[in-house]
């Protein structure tokens, strides 16, 4: 039976590039056959977020989103990755098998480093965490968005180095990316990665107001509607195009390819990303406010997740201790 795992940090809401990128990956993986561990990364989250009531709500928030899009926790096991201590033990191991210039060359380090971001040696090490979540629990496939790629790579490597020095103990995983998965990175609101360190990014279940002001934010430049504009050259199509169906999407194009009178200003096109972000999420969105309205009842499931994934987590670590010795 084929076994599938990823994850997600609870920094913050989930966006539309969390979404996209990985939370629908994830829901429609777990609606087939094999077994699904899907985790909510706190362990990695504390190297941006430093408020600790923060932290809970997300954790929770984040429960929350992957069940109201359909996650079912019967199919799936949905789990808080601080509750498998084991995967801190495994990162251990791993750190004595990889080298400084693996982690180097993550990119996710480097883009941070080069926004500015203070690195701490969690920032630093973060892949290879990231590499024993994966590798706890014996996990084939990993879906994953295009960003995320070489995460996985890095998991790859780290089990050949530790297999080739202590015989064959951690699977080597594979990552996936799905037939509807995005292409390209989400972008946000400054035509950057949509990324809630960098503040650009737009809540799934934004609405209303809040939401207007929000796509009302994107950068657009100040040419007037009746100037004919190449439509590939606005990144503003980009997230239309994630919504709305290609037909529709091709005469909005076309409209600002031509120009002229009665052609879109950004100001309709925003609207209509506005209108298209409240009725793709209309059901998730009711959905999740149930559900953060019982935090009792999302931290039981989560505390059964956990349970069901130390079962496995306990039985690679017990594996993994024995051949290097320590039992």
């Amino acid at each position: 039976m084929t076994t599938f795992l990823s994850g997600i940090q609870p920094s913050g809401r989930p966006h539309l590039g969390n979404y996209f990128g990985a939370l629908r990956q994830h829901v429609a993986a777990s609606r087939k056959a094999g077994e699904h561990f899907y985790f909510i990364a706190d362990y990695h989250s504390l190297t941006t977020v430093s408020d600790a009531d923060e932290l809970r709500d997300s954790v929770r928030d984040l429960a929350a989103t992957y069940l109201a899009i359909g996650l079912d926790p019967e199919r799936a096991i949905l789990f808080q990755q601080s509750r498998v201590p084991e995967v801190c033990e495994i990162t251990w191991l791993l750190s004595c098998v990889t080298g400084m210039g693996l982690l180097e060359r993550a990119h996710s380090y480097k883009d941070k480093v080069a926004r500015g971001i203070k690195p701490s040696v969690g920032l630093f090490t973060y892949p290879i965490l990231m590499s024993a979540d994966i590798i706890a629990y014996d996990a084939d496939v990993v879906p994953v968005g295009k960003d995320q790629v070489q995460h996985v790579e890095m998991a790859q490597d780290m089990v050949t180095h530790f297999n080739t020095r202590y015989g064959d103990v951690f699977k080597r995983p594979e990552y996936r990316l799905a037939e509807n998965a995005t292409m390209h990175k989400v972008l946000g609101l400054d035509g950057e990665k949509m990324s809630k360190s960098y503040g650009n990014d737009i809540w799934m279940f934004e609405s209303g107001k809040k939401l207007k002001k929000r796509v009302g934010q994107i950068v657009t430049d100040s040419r007037p509607p009746e100037e004919p504009k190449d439509p590939d050259g606005l990144f503003l199509f980009d997230l239309l195009a994630l919504f709305l169906e290609p037909s529709e999407l091709g005469e909005w194009k076309e409209k600002v390819r031509v120009g002229g009178e009665g052609a879109p200003g950004y100001g309709h096109l925003k609207l209509r990303l506005m209108e298209a972000i409240e009725e793709h999420f209309t059901e998730a969105r009711a959905r999740y406010s149930e559900l953060m309205a019982d935090p009792a009842e999302l931290d039981r499931l989560l505390t059964r997740g956990a349970e069901r994934a130390r079962e496995r987590a306990v039985r690679v670590r017990d594996r993994a201790y024995a051949a290097c010795g320590l039992r």
